[in-house]
């Protein structure tokens, strides 16, 4: 039986993840964490067991995974890209030493290890289009350093000291019961509510960048379907890319416009978000993960959206 600990549970996939695994697993198997209570939270934090955890302090981790008989830790807790460029040492304190002291509990205590990856592992000298599975990697981010520093150091923990360590590249998240919290395709999800609230958005992305995205629910299935998968199949284990859907701004406008013909886009662009998102992939190849563990997204662009909008309308109470 799985006893998972997930960390950062919190934030925008933590908040999901946490729900959808205790459907799965049982209400008493999956134990949120995060370090610190976060206000709009106090259902999930009711539904089921819940730690204060800061994976830069080891003692609190250990204590979480001793408590509860922890077999599988979901590491979520991250600085992303928008915000990791503003304070690149917090980044590099919560994304890779954090990462160890996850990486160094699941050693002592026998646990598998989950921690995804990101588009940002990518930089400006990667193939652009259809982004091979194993290919130069020089990001331009202290986001992306992280990213594929985490990449490697989960690589070594494995082959050192055979620690079942697993992890997806993910790219832009998009969805409705979580707002974002600081990342480059943030503007995916605060589009969708300003044409349901004002019929126009102001796109802090330049017209014409493309980016992967995913819609929640398939990422969450990619988070289970690794970790169930057969570790005989996998040869990557801890940095598979995966996608649903590669759109640039227009795109995303025309699909919003056949459930509100009189949404408008225009464009105010943030040259730091504009810098990074096009050191960024347009498309990802994820053919390893289909071979491998067979990823399948259920979701595109326009299904997408009109489940988007749907929800959104319940939500905001339209």
């Amino acid at each position: 039986m799985r006893k998972i600990l997930i960390t950062g549970a919190l934030g925008q996939i933590g908040s999901e993840l946490t729900a959808e695994m205790r459907k799965i697993y049982g209400w008493d198997n999956v134990v949120a964490s995060n370090r610190r209570i976060k206000e709009g939270h106090e259902d999930l934090i009711a539904s089921g067991p819940f730690e204060i955890v800061d994976i830069n302090e080891p003692a609190s981790l250990v204590y979480a995974v001793d408590k509860h008989k922890i077999n599988t830790i979901v590491n979520l807790a991250a600085i992303l890209s928008a915000k990791g460029e503003k304070n690149p040492q917090q980044c590099w304190s919560t994304n890779i030493n954090g990462l160890y002291n996850v990486l160094e509990a699941a050693k002592e205590k026998n646990c598998m290890v989950f921690t995804p990856s990101s588009i940002a592992a990518f930089g400006p000298s990667t193939l652009k289009d259809n982004t091979p599975q194993d290919t130069i990697q020089r990001p331009s981010t202290m986001y992306g350093v992280t990213k594929v520093a985490g990449e490697l150091l989960c690589d070594y923990y494995h082959k050192k000291f055979s620690i079942d360590t697993r992890g997806v590249r993910f790219p832009g998240l998009i969805s409705y019961k979580t707002l974002p919290g600081g990342g480059t395709t943030d503007y995916a999800v605060h589009i969708y509510y300003e044409a349901l609230k004002n019929k126009k958005y102001i796109s802090f992305i330049q017209k014409g960048t493309y980016m992967d995205m995913m819609y929640m629910p398939d990422a969450l299935s990619a988070i289970i379907g690794l970790i169930e998968a057969n570790p005989d199949r996998l040869k990557h284990r801890n940095a598979f890319n995966v996608t649903a859907m590669s759109f640039e701004p227009e795109m995303l406008a025309a699909s919003i416009r056949k459930f509100i013909p009189e949404f408008k886009l225009g464009y105010d662009v943030d040259p730091v978000r504009q810098e990074i998102a096009d050191s960024w992939p347009n498309s990802l190849d994820d053919s390893a993960a289909k071979e491998e563990w067979d990823w399948c997204p259920k979701y595109d662009l326009d299904s997408m959206t009109k489940d988007m909008l749907e929800k959104l309308r319940i939500k905001l109470g339209m």
